[in-house]
């Protein structure tokens, strides 16, 4: 099994990788406004692969909270799948490429510093970025994403009146699911190196 999540990481690493690059690419060539239409598919799919790290805290393959982790799943696919494909107009912004650099530098490091994990050995310089990029990364990504659904709440009401209702509910609950994840990386942080106080 450990084989197998060594290499679903190094896989997600490779394809957040891809997406990091073709996102530096294309916002040089093309600008913000047109970013999402060359990659709006290719992310959607990288991160609809995130659905099997809910299977693998439910099945016991990985220790994490089930409910912080289907949370963090459930609000990227409710932005790339019910916003962004089903609105394109809604990513001609510059919040799509800032929401889509937070989401491929976080699993840059967090795919990496899952791997060495499961080696039993974390470079210091990697865990210390793991436990620290968050405090920028989290609130950029998370403002992004609202963003973006708050820019498609004009399509969804022509599309459909309850969709829309939706988009207000999901803009309602971002603050505090937000305050919920930020909470519980800081808690990762001081608990990881908290330890490493202890120990030195």
């Amino acid at each position: 099994m450990s084989r197998y999540l060594s290499l679903y990481n190094l896989l997600s690493f490779s394809l957040w990788l891809a997406i990091l690059v073709r996102l530096c690419i294309l916002y040089y060539l093309v600008g913000p406004e047109f970013v999402s239409e060359g990659m709006a598919e290719f992310v959607s799919w990288v991160q609809a692969l995130a659905v099997l790290e809910v299977v693998h805290v439910i099945f016991g393959l990985v220790r994490s909270s089930v409910i912080t982790t289907a949370m963090q799943v459930a609000s990227r696919l409710a932005i790339i799948w019910g916003v962004v494909r089903l609105f394109p107009a809604s990513g001609a912004s510059v919040a799509f490429s800032t929401m889509v650099l937070a989401w491929a530098i976080t699993e840059c490091i967090r795919y990496p510093y899952y791997f060495f994990a499961l080696q039993g050995r974390v470079p210091p310089i990697l865990e210390w970025i793991r436990y620290t990029a968050f405090i920028a990364l989290y609130p950029l990504g998370a403002i992004s994403e609202a963003w973006l659904a708050y820019r498609a709440l004009p399509a969804a009401q022509f599309w459909h009146p309850y969709y829309a209702l939706f988009l207000k509910v999901l803009l309602l609950i971002y603050p505090p699911s937000f305050y919920v994840l930020y909470m519980h990386m800081w808690k990762q942080r001081r608990k990881v190196f908290g330890r490493k106080l202890k120990r030195n």
